[in-house]
């Protein structure tokens, strides 16, 4: 295979990892989802990311419909990534994709809720064991295996730590003692005496020879007439100053040379010379030791590298999923249901989240009603509709990809594609276009999709809005979609198709604050209360001027002087 065969990966991108890693090796990185090894030969995190989710969950990936799905889903990811116990396990999260087999998600889910229950079961210092055991850990196989046996040592064997706990122990140390003393085949500093002493004569033996000329006058400086006088000097100063064994030192000497600085010059270079050659043959008989040490010891180091990464993610997941109160996601055949969600992005801030119970479709959570494929949302401004459609996405994609889910219990079907759309504030035929491009094509392509639109009218005029949404919800019916729509134009909708009913969120009133009290929770089969009296009551009561506070009573005046005066009397009331 090649790898511009591989998505995103073009001849610039393949000539750098070709030149950088190897084909064979940068097809491995991208198998393996490997987003260390790609950035390392200079890819961007983010280029290698895309690439790498593509590579092993391009199919996946095509679940995301939108644009506003592809964003809800990459910041899903970036929440639990915060909780990795690795720099590897966050990359490995991130190039986390949906799935569109029921089966496959449960696998996932079965092997997250294991580490889930593992890390529940684990007393507070021993979680800071377990986190402390992966401080060093870098992806490398030496890591890996010290990794490996700082969390042997925790004690803990069942559940998730199953695999690490079981790789034999003896067999560890034996890889740890001879992987730490190799550096990228070489051997390192303290790894073997021999090898430290001879490295160190080089050194010293080296810097002689760079000052030959202080050499000769060290040697001259004492009692020396003849020549085999100074020869005997050299070989005592030298001796003294590299710790060689003197015989090695005269065996090195030149025997002809035509003066001091010939005869110490050629000794020194020879004396390098064969210094060298001796700590060569020392490390080549040590890393063949070692490499028979590492190959005896091969099975252990492969299951530690395996057990270690695949430990790392799943107890990541664990820390995300337990920081939430996540739950495991019951898979159905056509419904969508969750009762007590919350909204993550809401639930990462300071603020108190109301759980919210919905659902469309074949479900089994107490209090929607069963059976509606399509919901049409309506209710107050700032009442939560977009938050509700938000936290139904992250429900739907957090269970594709077999992960836990923010809600006290789910029910979700899998979808081919998950259309979510945002309400974005622009009017103009190119952004219809557009909007109807991305979020139309899926219900029309066989198979299952999930469709959560917030108010479709804001993009065109106010008739046509109604009609195109209503044309909007019969097709999601007749196709078999499941579908919630958030829209002010729910009179316009009449008479809705079968199988799709109305719901509402509804205003309460105002706080001391003059902040607006919404019940988050619909109202199932019932309008939802506009709330223009609750927004000009605060108006009024909040003006300090008294030509503005004139104009708003205008305006309360055309809302209804009666629901005014009440709001303003509930407000004082709660002060």
């Amino acid at each position: 295979m090649r790898l511009e065969d591989y998505w995103g990966v073009g001849p610039k991108t393949s000539e750098l990892l070709e030149a950088e890693l190897g084909v064979e090796r940068a097809i491995r990185a991208i198998e393996s989802s490997d987003v260390r090894a790609l950035t390392n030969a200079g890819l961007s995190r983010g280029r290698a990311t895309r690439i790498l989710r593509q590579a092993n969950g391009g199919d996946g990936m095509a679940v995301l419909a939108t644009r506003d799905a592809r964003s809800v889903y990459k910041s899903l990811l970036d929440i639990a990534s915060d909780y990795a116990v690795t720099p590897d396990a966050g990359d490995r999260i991130r190039v986390l994709t949906p799935v569109r087999s029921r089966e496959e998600a449960t696998d996932r889910l079965d092997s997250v809720m294991a580490a889930v229950e593992s890390w529940d079961a684990l007393d507070e210092d021993t979680r800071e064991t377990v986190l402390d055991a992966f401080d060093a850990y870098d992806g490398s196989e030496r890591t890996a295996v010290e990794t490996a046996i700082s969390l042997q040592r925790t004690g803990v064997t069942d559940g998730a730590f199953a695999t690490v706990a079981d790789i034999d122990a003896d067999d560890l140390a034996v890889a740890v003692g001879a992987l730490g003393k190799l550096d990228d085949g070489s051997v390192a500093e303290g790894a073997d005496e021999e090898l430290d002493r001879l490295r160190s004569a080089l050194r010293a033996a080296e810097r002689l020879e760079s000052g030959a000329l202080d050499v000769i006058e060290s040697v001259q400086s004492g009692d020396v007439r003849t020549p085999d006088e100074f020869r005997e000097s050299y070989v005592e100063y030298v001796a003294r100053e590299t710790d060689i064994e003197p015989q090695r030192i005269r065996d090195a000497t030149v025997g002809e040379a035509t003066d001091a600085t010939d005869f110490v010059g050629g000794s020194l270079r020879e004396l390098v010379a064969e210094t060298e050659s001796a700590a060569e043959e020392r490390e080549a008989r040590v890393v063949e030791d070692l490499e028979t040490d590492i190959e005896t010891a091969r099975d252990a180091i492969d299951a530690a590298v395996s057990a270690v990464s695949d430990l790392a993610v799943s107890l990541s997941l664990a820390r995300f999923a337990d920081a939430f109160d996540l739950t495991r996601p019951e898979f159905v055949d056509s419904g969508f249901a969750v009762d007590d969600a919350r909204n993550l992005f809401l639930a990462t801030g300071n603020g108190d989240v109301q759980p919210i119970t919905y659902g469309i479709g074949d479900h089994r959570i107490a209090g929607p009603p069963k059976g509606d494929r399509v919901t049409v949302l309506t209710g107050a401004n700032s009442g939560g509709k977009t938050t509700l459609l938000e936290t139904l996405c992250q429900v739907g994609l957090l269970a594709q990809m077999g992960l836990p889910v923010p809600a006290s219990r789910a029910q979700v079907s899998i979808s081919d594609a998950i259309v979510f759309h945002r309400r974005h504030a622009s009017f103009n035929a190119g952004v219809l276009e557009s909007t109807l491009r991305s979020i139309v094509p899926p219900l029309t392509n066989d198979g299952r999709t999930l469709m959560l639109v917030d108010e479709f009218e804001a993009i065109t005029e106010p008739g046509s809005a109604a009609n195109l949404l209503h044309g909007l919800v019969s097709l999601t019916v007749d196709r078999g979609a499941l579908g919630v729509f958030v829209t002010h134009l729910a009179d316009d909708l009449n008479p809705l198709p079968g199988q799709a009913r109305k719901d509402g969120i509804f205003a309460e009133g105002l706080n001391d604050e003059l902040d607006l009290l919404v019940d988050y929770q619909p109202r199932f089969q019932t309008v939802g209360k506009s709330t223009p009296e609750f927004i000009v009551s605060r108006l009024i009561a909040s003006s300090d001027d008294r030509a503005e506070r004139a104009g708003y009573d205008v305006l309360g005046r055309a809302v209804g002087e009666a629901l005014i005066q009440e709001t303003l009397d509930s407000w004082a009331d709660a002060e």
